[in-house]
């Protein structure tokens, strides 16, 4: 799984770098000719739109956002198409939706139409549908869509090609004394680190949200790596199994793939906040969550939605909600006997384990 950022995409006045783009072409494009399995998670729609409107700037509402990416689009696919296919690669071009990501069916319709794409020898290129999707050009960033479909496709490696060697120690920019960390097998070391937000003129992620991407990813047993996709070889160094920017490693505890999809890309619709003996058992024993160990109800949500659960104000986990909003607040704290007073037909648990993912 590769990512190429805004920045390593385009320039900052919206042209599209062609000479970066040739190389990781030709490098994807050697890989998938020796029999490896690749995708392509690509950002820089809006930019390549920018450069096409003439615009001077990137537009900052979210209707002409739109606009400017459905332009963009157009131009930006047909490169990669272009250059894939001078060294014989097929290319194929996939839009995608938090709500691809986030609805249980459309995902593992996903997960099925990039299978076949791969067992065919094609390579996807994947953007998300700016043109539609108003919350992914408000909030979303690629690199937690390339996580998530590295995810989705069981990938060994994600990429994220970036405009810097790395993850620093404090920001290079600032500080010149920062150093690169080559490797990272403990996140929890990263807290004390100044992760910066800052992007380039079309980006909308920054370090932070490689981070996050790279935090999703190891949890589900893929490497992966940062790294400056605009110095010539890198990433064929990379997929070679060479040292290059930063490598985030696979974690040895991982969750299964329903339970990464849980976490990590179905939304909360709601909270409940459960009793110390409810935290404990869930944090310790793994059981299901009861109604006898809610405390409080907030949010509107429906059965199959997901929630999360905090034992006080700290976020334990993420489940599926058998109750609705209206029902659970009904029969929050009671024993089972009781519920059924309530509640003729009403399920044993809030959320059964097996559908409860700790955070």
């Amino acid at each position: 799984m590769i990512k190429l950022g805004s920045a390593i995409v385009a320039e900052d006045d919206g042209t599209l770098r062609s000479d970066v783009l040739a190389r990781v072409c030709a490098a994807i494009a050697q890989r998938r000719t020796a029999g490896d399995e690749l995708v392509i998670v690509t950002s820089g729609a809006i930019a390549a739109g920018v450069r096409t409107l003439g615009f001077d700037a990137r537009p900052t509402t979210v209707d002409a956002l739109q606009a400017t990416s459905a332009v963009g689009q157009g131009r930006l696919y047909p490169v990669y198409d272009g250059l894939l296919a001078a060294h014989g690669v097929t290319a194929a071009q996939v839009l995608l939706t938090f709500f691809d990501m986030s609805a249980r069916m459309h995902y593992l319709n996903a997960r099925q139409t990039l299978g076949k794409l791969l067992e065919w020898g094609v390579v996807p290129v994947i953007n998300e549908n700016d043109t539609t999707a108003t919350d992914e050009i408000s909030f979303g960033d690629n690199d937690f869509l390339a996580a998530q479909v590295a995810i989705l496709v069981g990938a060994q490696r994600l990429v994220l090609l970036t405009n810097t060697d790395g993850l620093y120690s404090a920001d290079p920019q600032r500080d010149q004394h920062a150093q690169l960390i080559e490797r990272v097998e403990d996140f929890a070391a990263l807290e004390t680190l100044e992760i910066t937000q800052s992007t380039s003129a079309h980006g909308s992620g920054g370090m932070r949200s490689k981070v996050i991407a790279a935090d999703m990813a190891t949890a589900a047993g893929i490497e992966t790596t940062i790294c400056n996709g605009a110095r010539e070889g890198v990433l064929a160094r990379v997929l070679a199994g060479e040292r290059e920017g930063t490598v985030f490693v696979a974690r040895e505890t991982r969750y299964s793939s329903f339970k990464l999809w849980l976490k990590y890309a179905k939304p909360s619709r709601g909270k409940v906040l459960v009793d110390a003996g409810a935290a404990r058992a869930l944090r310790a024993e793994g059981t299901s969550l009861l109604p006898v160990g809610i405390t409080e109800v907030r949010g509107d949500f429906d059965a199959g939605d997901a929630i999360d659960v905090l034992a006080g104000e700290d976020l334990l986990g993420k489940g599926i909600s058998n109750y609705s909003s209206v029902d659970l607040g009904r029969v929050k704290g009671l024993q089972s006997a009781a519920i059924h007073e309530v509640l003729r037909r009403a399920p044993e648990e809030a959320v059964h384990r097996d559908y409860f993912v700790l955070d």
